[in-house]
């Protein structure tokens, strides 16, 4: 055992010594390029090609890098059973998953396997910088074969970073803005002041028939999918709605069900704080992508239905912000928002400026409106919110008192009241909802008997008011019956009078 040891001492020995004869007799630059060469060779038989990402390029963050961590953090990751680390970005709904350091990962794309490698090393003690780096070196190694270079690269990068780009969205919380005063401008140079969209509405909850409620999804489906389609045909990216109809049909429930489907941020624009076509364009440039641009009761908001070229009335002193007169309002009474500013907002040129967008038009009075806003490229749907219907009714009955249909078979007898009379007393969602909020501590019955009564009640004053006015109208024929023989008298007693003095006249020639 002694000669073992001892053999290899000797060994080692040797070998320190060959070590430090090559570093006296080869420099280090030669050792290098001895090592740069012989990795050449080695990879030039190798299968494989190695790309490294980088968590820094230089003094900026590289954004491959967090797309990287991203993607691998919401697909591959997870189903793999790798070691992953677990993080919640600020101003995120959800969790996100990361690879854990010196941890591999397979994932695949259009058939060809690819490997993630997450390499952390230990930074070398810098010099001075104006800017604190990171105590590790980390990178993300891919790993492909050669065979594959050409269908994977840059097509995997492309779809990595739109990956990402729709997690980051998806995760962080979605925003309402609301366009500031007169266009002032917020601390980082936006016109928009931006909230915490938070509003529950789904589609789930929305009160409309289910058919319907199938067939805008499709839509909002084709169009958020449709990148290849719109670059196919040279249109826009973009798609507008029309909600229109009776006051407390979910207009707005309807655009919050849109945005929570879409995952969309929502701009809500103020017309009457736009006071020229060229801030509208300002406000428009402004928004991003991915979002739903609303004008609620457009017909409310400004004069749009005048195309005639009027000179504008001069406008009224209004109070600024601080309280004193705005003595300038008579110079700005020629900008003012047009209808020709607002085709052009949604329709022209300027609404390009940007991709998937939504623009939602809301009205009460769908005939005040132009012709010109409502044509199809600028209105392309026109969704009519009615009355609550009886499937509507049901999804109600849901939402507020957990109602199974099927379930209670005491209440078979309220439900086809309710089914008889809910056309008949055109009642809205929100009046419905109103009754069922103020009776869903009463049980499901009770609260549905209430609601029964309520509809009928309001059924029996609509029929009343028909006939009302439907006797008005008949007592109104009647009378001008009556008086139109007496206007039809009239002339045939001119005519008579007119036919005696003509037989007198002859008469009078015959004696002469």
């Amino acid at each position: 055992m002694r000669e073992y040891w001892t053999a290899l001492a000797s060994l080692m020995g040797a070998l320190a010594f060959m070590q430090g004869l090559l570093h006296a007799v080869f420099p280090a630059e030669l050792r290098a390029a001895l090592a740069r060469l012989l990795g050449r060779v080695t990879r030039s038989f190798s299968p494989y090609c190695y790309f490294d990402v980088t968590e820094t390029d230089g003094m900026s963050n590289n954004e491959i890098y967090d797309a990287v961590q991203l993607y691998l953090s919401s697909t591959a990751a997870p189903s793999s059973g790798a070691r992953l680390s677990l993080t919640r970005p600020h101003n995120a709904t959800s969790f996100t998953f990361g690879l854990a350091a010196s941890d591999r990962v397979v994932d695949a794309f259009l058939g060809a396997a690819v490997t993630w490698e997450h390499v952390v090393a230990p930074r070398q003690s810098p010099g001075f910088s104006w800017r604190p780096l990171p105590e590790e070196k980390r990178r993300f190694t891919l790993r492909i074969r050669r065979g594959d270079r050409e269908k994977l690269l840059p097509a995997y990068l492309d779809h990595i970073l739109a990956t990402a780009q729709e997690i980051r969205r998806r995760s962080q919380d979605r925003l309402l803005y609301t366009n500031a005063r007169g266009g002032a401008m917020d601390g980082r140079g936006l016109p928009w002041d931006p909230v915490p969209f938070k509003h529950p509405s789904t589609f789930d909850t929305l009160a409309m028939d289910p058919e319907r409620k199938e067939s805008i999804k499709a839509d909002l489906r084709d169009f958020a999918d449709g990148s290849a389609f719109y670059e196919r045909t040279g249109r826009a990216w973009k798609r507008g709605y029309l909600l229109y109809g009776p006051p407390g049909t979910g207009k707005s429930s309807m655009i919050a069900a849109m945005a929570n489907f879409l995952g969309y941020d929502v701009y809500d624009l103020e017309l009457t704080e736009v006071s020229s076509n060229a801030e509208l364009r300002k406000l428009l440039m402004k928004t991003t992508s991915k979002s739903i641009i609303v004008i609620e009761d457009i017909d409310c908001s400004v004069d749009l239905t005048n195309r005639a070229a009027l000179p504008p009335p001069a406008p009224k002193p209004r109070p600024s912000i601080d309280g004193s007169i705005d003595q300038d309002a008579g110079a700005a009474s020629g900008r003012s928002i047009t209808l020709s500013g607002l085709l052009n907002f949604t329709d022209g040129l300027w609404s390009c400026c940007g991709s998937e967008r939504i623009f939602v038009f809301t009205t009460n009075h769908i005939e005040k409106l132009d012709p010109a806003l409502l044509r199809s490229g600028r209105m392309d749907m026109h969704v009519f919110m009615s009355y609550c219907s009886f499937p509507a009714l049901k999804i109600l009955l849901k939402n507020y008192l957990c109602f199974q249909g099927d379930a209670a078979a005491d209440c078979a007898e309220v439900m086809r009241g309710l089914e008889e009379w809910i056309d008949a007393a055109e009642i809205t969602p929100a009046d419905v909802s109103e009754v069922l909020i103020k009776n869903r501590r009463n049980g499901e019955k009770q609260a549905m008997e209430e609601l029964l009564d309520v509809i009928k009640a309001r059924a029996e004053k609509r029929r009343g008011t028909a006939a009302a006015r439907k006797g008005g109208e008949e007592e109104a024929e009647e009378k001008r019956a009556l008086g139109s023989p007496k206007e039809g008298k009239e002339p045939a007693v001119g005519n008579d009078s007119c036919e005696v003095g003509q037989d007198e006249e002859t008469d009078a020639k015959k004696q002469l």
